[in-house]
């Protein structure tokens, strides 16, 4: 990312996000900041509610939104809330009649924790012993773990970028699903633009990420990944607010897909920085 905005002709210089960000950020002023941070604290509000306060512009969406975005029981609520298609979930804790939670969801679930990303701490259950093991080992990563219906489908991903989506990406993977391993360990994952829908189904889609998107009051850019069920019904699975931004990640990809180089692709991010009430940062 920082190689890109360099090459788009950007004074830009990263700083490294430990425990003295606040310092490093009060010591250089910059005139705004691409944040490229994952997981806790970097995608779920805190750095976005941190840079509101130093009143520094910052790209992305705000604290509310991301903090959504990353809080994914929160986020299905939303949705659920809104009439938008997603899985039908529970939540799990020590006192959880598996079987009974098992049977609620369709017998087959998958469980997550709740705060997570990367997918870690995912697993398959069917039966009421998979799923209270499943449930501990995400309760090691999140004390709220959901347990999702089991969709059996094809994955998409839908980047968007200001108001619009990009070309829909398909996912594949000879994994059970698309885990830890598939995403960053094996080299048979693959990743599909043209994603192979019919031009209609494609913009459909994308009309349903971009409702998904808005619908947490999302900004900037960001990720929306979407499976269609057995009968092709589409289901919401997550907004990543901070997506990766190597030259090999996927919000690239559909960005090249649409004519846009991945320069040109940090530069639109950069432009559109706001100072966290929506108002654009100073040219």
């Amino acid at each position: 990312m920082l190689h890109g905005l360099l090459e788009a002709g950007v004074d830009a210089y990263g700083i490294d996000a430990g425990a003295d960000l606040l310092q490093q950020l009060l010591a250089t002023r910059p005139d705004r900041v691409f944040i490229a941070l994952h997981g806790r604290g970097g995608e779920d509000g805190t750095v976005q509610g941190a840079l509101e306060w130093l009143g520094i512009p910052y790209t992305g969406s705000g604290v509310k939104a991301a903090a959504l975005a990353m809080d994914k029981l929160r986020c299905k609520q939303l949705w659920q809330g809104a009439g938008l298609p997603t899985a039908r979930f529970a939540v799990l804790n020590a006192g959880c009649d598996w079987a009974a939670v098992l049977t609620e969801l369709g017998g087959d679930v998958m469980v997550k924790p709740a705060h997570e990303g990367s997918s870690l701490g995912m697993a398959r259950a069917r039966s009421a012993a998979e799923l209270e093991q499943a449930w501990r080992a995400a309760h090691a990563y999140d004390a709220c773990v959901i347990a999702e219906s089991w969709i059996a489908g094809a994955e998409y991903t839908i980047a968007i970028l200001g108001d619009r989506a990009l070309p829909v990406i398909r996912l594949e993977t000879a994994r059970e699903f698309y885990d830890y391993e598939a995403k960053y360990l094996r080299d048979d994952t693959r990743y599909l633009c043209p994603c192979g829908l019919s031009a209609a189904r494609e913009a459909e889609l994308q009309a349903l990420a971009l409702r998904a998107f808005a619908s947490l009051d999302a900004r900037g850019w960001g990720r929306v990944d979407v499976m269609a069920d057995a009968d092709g019904r589409w289901c919401l699975l997550e907004v990543n607010a901070v997506p990766g931004m190597t030259d090999h990640s996927l919000v690239p990809m559909a960005a090249a897909a649409a004519g846009l180089s991945f320069p040109g692709l940090v530069l639109e991010i950069l432009a559109a920085a706001t100072c966290g009430d929506g108002r654009e940062a100073a040219p």
